[in-house]
């Protein structure tokens, strides 16, 4: 393979409900290549705030928990498993308790420029990726060789991710539920750092009446033929 071909860095950006995590990890399987769920770092960050009972929003308390935890991935699991200390938090990370106080995690600048050298050091390790998140295309990553922008409505977005908090014994209310999304849209796209945007020249995709398979092979087919059969087995 040439030279060229062996970075790979494809980023899937878009708000919460477009099935971004799922996405990227069945795109990752069908190119070959390793998946960065971005935003369960985010929740790690977030689990480690609740369990620590640091203020979400301060930075001074915040950044010297981060220094003193470990966070990354188990890279032998399908797909990478997040790890706070070594520990799995795959379930501990999804609850919505920790889905509120990660927005407010997220908003804070200084944690946002910890996490985006973090996921550049990933990607050093680990340089034919999928990567999704809110910033990976216009900021994190955006010289990728592939770049997406996930849309669907928010009522339907709102509908699956209520579904999915029932589907893990999670008691949900889809009129609550849409009232938090809206308010995450907002704060990710008013934040100062990283904002949520389409990035420049990304390929927009509106999910909203596609299933997971279908989104999937719509990508699939974009990479491929951005990258003219350059996928292949890490």
């Amino acid at each position: 393979m040439a030279e060229a071909a062996q970075r790979l860095i494809v980023t899937i950006d878009g708000p919460a409900g477009t099935g971004k995590s799922a996405v990227s990890h069945r795109l990752a399987a069908e190119l070959g290549i390793a998946c960065l769920d971005t935003g369960a770092m985010y929740r790690c960050v977030a689990l480690l705030a609740d369990r620590e009972r640091l203020d979400a929003a301060d930075a001074s308390s915040i950044m010297p928990a981060i220094e003193a935890h470990s966070i990354d991935f188990d890279w032998s699991a399908t797909p990478p498993a997040a790890r706070l200390d070594g520990e799995p938090v795959g379930a501990a990370i999804r609850t919505p308790e920790i889905g509120r106080l990660v927005s407010v995690v997220a908003a804070v600048p200084e944690i946002r420029m910890a996490m985006v050298a973090a996921q550049r050091r990933i990607a050093d390790t680990h340089p034919r990726l999928v990567t999704e998140g809110r910033d990976q295309g216009s900021v994190v990553f955006p010289d990728a060789e592939v770049r997406f922008y996930l849309t669907a409505d928010a009522r339907v977005r709102a509908q699956r991710r209520t579904r999915q908090l029932r589907a893990t014994g999670h008691e949900a209310d889809e009129a609550e539920v849409l009232r938090a999304i809206e308010a995450r849209d907002a704060l990710d796209m008013s934040r100062e750092i990283g904002p949520l945007i389409r990035p420049e020249g990304a390929i927009l995709v509106d999910t909203t009446h596609m299933s997971r398979e279908q989104v999937v092979q719509r990508l699939a087919r974009e990479v491929r033929s951005i990258v003219d059969g350059a996928v292949g087995s890490c």
